[in-house]
């Protein structure tokens, strides 16, 4: 028999979410294109939704995450600032102990 722990984590500020899965994946979509646009396109997202969520997370963090620039004859951008790719790194360090750990903790159910 094959057991399986299911989970998600998120970092929450103030009852608004700071990351989680979804929103780190957005990050780093923007890391790699250089484009909040493209980067919902890559996520099969729409812009407005990905607008709302990196809105959401610059509002909930310390400091901001991405840096925009207005579109115009040579297109807009976006990029993360170093404040971003920190918490980028951080949440996937947290989530793969928090795996490391959840992993171990199954081994409890299988013992039995």
């Amino acid at each position: 028999m094959s057991y399986k722990i299911k989970s998600r984590i998120w970092i929450e500020h103030e009852d608004n979410v700071l990351l989680g899965e979804g929103r780190v994946q957005l990050l780093k979509a923007i890391d790699d294109t250089g484009s909040l646009s493209k980067a919902a396109k890559s996520l099969n997202i729409s812009y407005k939704k990905a607008w709302d969520l990196i809105d959401s997370v610059n509002k909930s963090a310390k400091k901001p995450v991405t840096i925009n620039s207005i579109g115009g004859k040579g297109g807009g951008g976006a990029e993360l600032t170093e404040y971003g790719k920190s918490l980028i790194h951080a949440f996937d360090d947290i989530n793969k102990n928090c795996w490391d750990f959840l992993d171990l903790q199954l081994e409890k159910i299988k013992s039995l």
